[in-house]
């Protein structure tokens, strides 16, 4: 601070802060000296993913990344819970393909153009989650209760993940009738052995946190939420002790190695996905889920 500069008064602080939020509907920010914390802020539909947060994510990333006063980011949850995944509202709207997909009363596109739509769509989604990993400040994950499906997909391309005891992993899309094609599919692998990710992807099932951490899902469990988030500020704090220019450097070699493998993983799922993602299974498995019964699959 220069002789000419005065402290900020409380209220200007106040209104700076509730100014750095206003862009944000889904998302919030807090720094706190050269770390920042970043939360997904749903916490009434227990951090769903809608198209809000697939908007909101990759600017909240873009300007973390630009602020040179922050050289680590946490992101956390407001709420019981980090992430139940992608909010089926959105998934109604990829592709576009009801009423013409804008709401109108124009003719329904045709098969291909769904396709297009779909596949653009799906692209969009990804480039949302990958922004955490394209971000030249190291992210760390910190999660409590579900991280499900979506939140998989984020934590995943977060460069470290911490966790509580609470903490509850499912890659669930396969019980959805999906293939998982926003992350966790390309960046799985490059964190755990293949059988165990084939294992989670292929049943769906639901791990803990001790389980977790068995597999290297997690680098730390905590007791609670809260210790959780302590701990991940605590481990940003020390990162960002360091040379801002050496941490960046080494986060930009550790992924030009595994860049493009993730990209080609990526564009191939957006393809197939492009033409699955209208089957009967997984109108079924939609409809079973709001239905609140179990759905009967048939392959097509």
């Amino acid at each position: 601070m220069t002789d000419t500069e005065q402290p900020a008064e409380p209220a200007e602080a106040a209104e700076a802060a509730e100014a750095a939020r206003l862009p944000y509907t889904v998302l919030s920010v807090e720094r706190d000296s050269h770390v920042a914390t970043l939360w997904l802020d749903r916490p009434e539909k227990r951090n769903a993913m809608g198209m809000p947060f697939f908007a909101e994510l990759p600017e909240a990333m873009a300007e973390l990344g630009r602020d040179r006063d922050v050289r680590a980011i946490v992101i956390s949850a407001r709420g019981p819970h980090f992430s139940v995944g992608l909010d089926l509202t959105a998934l109604a709207d990829v592709g576009g393909s009801r009423n013409g997909g804008d709401g109108s009363s124009a003719p329904a596109p045709s098969p291909a153009e769904v396709a297009r739509r779909t596949h653009a769509d799906v692209l969009r989604l990804q480039a949302a989650i990958s922004s955490a990993a394209e971000c030249p400040k190291p992210v760390i994950a910190a999660v409590h209760g579900y991280c499900i499906g979506g939140g998989v997909d984020l934590i995943t391309s977060c460069d470290i993940r911490v966790c509580s005891a609470d903490a509850i992993f499912s890659v669930r899309e396969t019980r959805m009738a999906m293939v998982a094609d926003i992350g966790s599919l390309a960046r799985l692998p490059l964190v755990l052995p293949l059988g165990q990710v084939a294992e989670l992807v292929y049943t769906g099932k639901d791990i803990d946190a001790e389980r977790a951490e068995k597999i290297g899902l997690v680098n730390h469990v905590f007791e609670d939420a809260e210790s959780a988030l302590a701990g991940a500020r605590a481990l940003a704090a020390e990162i960002a002790a360091n040379s801002p220019l050496a941490v960046e450097g080494a986060k930009a070699v550790l992924s030009q190695g595994y860049r493009s493998q993730v990209e080609l993983a990526q564009r191939f799922v957006a393809a197939w996905n492009a033409g699955q993602l209208r089957s009967h299974d997984l109108t079924e498995a939609v409809t079973a889920f709001f239905e609140r019964r179990s759905p009967d699959f048939q392959g097509r």
